[in-house]
């Protein structure tokens, strides 16, 4: 029998909590969510969700990171699809969009998270993550000089924010999954109006 190390048995419950905090956080909100359903639902004692997690916000924003650091990952997936710069940022786009499909990302990146972490912290942490493959994506698709005004930040800013508001769009539709061909087409008209 292999022991393992506390160090080992720690990283197990945070990340035991962490999966059980995004199910929950994702399928009721933030407000209905307590930590002792999650401690609950992680298999642990709320004592120990209190060792590895100051409170509820902080538990709440481990699960943002961990949607973060997921979605994250399907936009590089999804770009390296693509040999053409432009196509792989707009499959990204589109990517971002089609995750917005998925009501527990919807409720924890797009509802919850501005109000609980407040939007500072949320670009902050967007910054590391898919804003960062977005600005990436911009970099490559830009890579004619457009990039050298100083712009693209600002740029990469502004479809970031037109996606998450196209997301927000999905997350109060009665029937997103009709929405999203729409909303993808006025998110490629925006993109295209960037191209050099």
């Amino acid at each position: 029998m292999i022991r393992r190390t506390q160090a080992e048995r720690s990283d197990e419950t945070t990340g035991r909590l962490v999966r059980a905090a995004r199910e929950l956080f994702g399928a009721h909100g933030y407000a209905l969510t307590s930590i002792d359903a999650v401690a609950a639902a992680a298999g642990v004692t709320k004592g120990a969700a209190y060792h590895h997690f100051d409170g509820k916000v902080a538990l709440f924003r481990a699960a943002f990171v961990g949607e973060q650091e997921e979605v994250a990952a399907a936009l590089e997936w999804a770009a390296l699809s693509e040999s053409d710069p432009w196509a792989a940022l707009r499959r990204g786009c589109r990517t971002f969009l089609e995750r917005c499909l998925d009501p527990g990302f919807r409720q924890i990146v797009l509802l919850d998270a501005p109000s609980v972490l407040g939007w500072e912290a949320v670009r902050e942490i967007e910054y590391g993550h898919t804003l960062r493959v977005l600005l990436d994506g911009l970099r490559l698709a830009t890579a004619d000089g457009q990039a050298a005004d100083g712009g693209l930040p600002i740029r990469a800013q502004l479809v970031f924010g037109a996606l998450c508001e196209g997301g927000m769009l999905l997350a109060r539709s009665a029937d997103p999954a009709a929405d999203l061909p729409r909303i993808a087409a006025e998110a490629d008209r925006f993109l295209a109006a960037l191209r050099p």
